[in-house]
């Protein structure tokens, strides 16, 4: 079902939101001309070459004002609006009701109800025996056999009684919950992310919050993510038929769901950069404040 219009845990939380959990932060190059869908005209995309900094946040709460639940946010890119620059949202997944419903109308993001299925799978890998040190400078070294564990997400779209694979995710199992305690888990960073949103059908006003963030910071490996099956084209677009198999209406103004999800989907599949684990996360989301737009050229 999609978030449901009903008087929820929603109306009486009040700012400042408490996050409790872990994520995972992925930097990408993605393509200045895609990241633009969703840039609203009063903002300036930053760019160089044709680029921008876009990627995703995929985040598991433990303890939230709306309880455990997943979380993954897609990022289009960074905008400008003198004096500051500032992620914008291309679209949010989550698989808890009253959070959708939150995001969208208190915070102003362009969020979805959805499913995460998780499983752990196992892959054999075939490499060299470092031990063999002479033996493989000539050619002639061993191989040895192991296996390497993952964390493989899916993530599903839920409107009603439709259901529409989003997109599939791989993680290496450092970055999984299970493993937290047994290694480094990188030193202990405070940092504040400011973020614009708004814009969209639930919230037209353009909006700027903040998240004080306070978590254990180390780069990993980073993840692998595959659109559907389906998927024909060779950018990773879905075609427009599969596109508008959840709805024909998008939380942006002027934009089809249909293109939404299909640039979402290609923002995720663009060149990843870098990777990094947020363990032990505390974060802390102000209430939004209404954004007066500088000029354009500033």
């Amino acid at each position: 079902m999609d978030a449901v219009e009903t008087k929820s845990a929603t109306v009486f939380l009040k700012p400042p939101w408490l996050f409790k959990g872990s994520a995972l932060y992925q930097l990408h190059l993605v393509k200045a001309a895609t990241a633009r869908t969703f840039i609203p005209k009063e903002f300036r995309l930053v760019e160089a070459f044709g680029y921008t900094l876009g990627g995703f946040f995929l985040a598991q709460y433990e303890d939230s004002p709306f309880g455990v639940f997943d979380e993954l946010v897609v990022i289009a890119g960074i905008v400008w609006n003198p004096p500051t620059s500032c992620a914008w949202a291309a679209r949010v997944l989550v698989n808890n009701h009253d959070a959708c419903l939150h995001g969208r109308k208190d915070v102003g993001l362009p969020s979805h109800y959805a499913g995460f299925s998780k499983r752990i799978a196992a892959i054999t890998e075939k490499r060299r025996d470092t031990s063999s040190g002479f033996l493989n400078r000539v050619g002639v070294g061993s191989f040895v056999r192991s296996t390497i564990k993952h964390l493989d997400i899916q993530v599903s779209e839920i409107k009603d009684s439709s259901e529409a694979e989003f997109c599939s995710m791989r993680l290496p199992t450092s970055v999984s919950q299970s493993t937290l305690g047994k290694s480094w888990m990188g030193p202990l960073v405070k940092m504040s992310l400011p973020s614009f949103s708004g814009k969209t059908e639930y919230n037209p006003q353009l909006l700027k919050y903040s998240c004080q963030i306070e978590c254990r910071v180390r780069p990993v490996k980073t993840a692998k993510v595959s659109g559907p099956i389906s998927t024909a084209t060779d950018d990773g677009e879905k075609s427009s038929d599969q596109q508008s198999s959840i709805s024909t209406s998008s939380p942006f103004i002027g934009l089809s769901e249909s293109e939404t999800r299909q640039r979402s989907l290609s923002v995720l599949l663009s060149k990843p950069l870098l990777a990094l684990q947020f363990s032990f996360l505390r974060m802390q989301v102000e209430a939004p404040t209404v954004v007066v737009c500088r000029s354009k050229m500033q």
